[in-house]
């Protein structure tokens, strides 16, 4: 694995970043390495509050019991600071942890890409089995509401569960 190329197949422990420290939208700290036998969705926004990742986010919201049901973690990661993280979230009233990839560190080690001729941060979904191998990568710019049914359909079929 290599830059852009995680993917299915690939696995999260493969990751440099894998036990350093992800910092949430209120200031926790997780890593990969303790959600470690979780099945994980991250999701790619660009910004905050913007159009499509509102949406995005909020059929996460949404659809959050049907995730937790399967055992399976969602988080949001943007560039975003943890405080516009924080005020989109209560705004929004997100069940999940928003992670601040301010440094892109993230981003560049999965490999994803800009999107809209290079000028905007991608959207992408990734979603981990409980072993942390990647069974999903979703890339749809345009599109948030799909990449939350792309991820449900690989969490319900990760844990051996039958569309809906």
């Amino acid at each position: 694995m290599g830059k852009g190329k995680f993917g299915e197949g690939d696995r999260l422990e493969t990751l440099p970043s894998y036990s350093s420290p992800l910092v949430t939208q209120d200031g926790k700290k997780i890593s990969f390495a303790q959600l470690k036998g979780k099945g994980l969705v991250l999701f790619w926004y660009p910004k905050a509050g913007t159009a499509v990742c509102t949406k995005e986010a909020c059929q996460f919201r949404d659809d959050y019991s049907k995730f937790a049901e399967l055992n399976i973690e969602v988080l949001g990661i943007s560039s975003d600071t943890p405080e516009a993280n924080a005020a989109w979230a209560q705004k929004e009233r997100l069940p999940f942890s928003l992670i601040s990839d301010h440094n892109n560190t993230l981003r560049t080690e999965l490999g994803v890409k800009n999107n809209l001729l290079g000028l905007a941060p991608g959207r992408q979904t990734f979603v981990m089995d409980t072993s942390g191998t990647c069974i999903l990568s979703y890339t749809n710019s345009l599109n948030g509401k799909a990449h939350v049914e792309e991820a449900l359909k690989a969490a319900r079929k990760a844990v051996g569960k039958p569309p809906s």
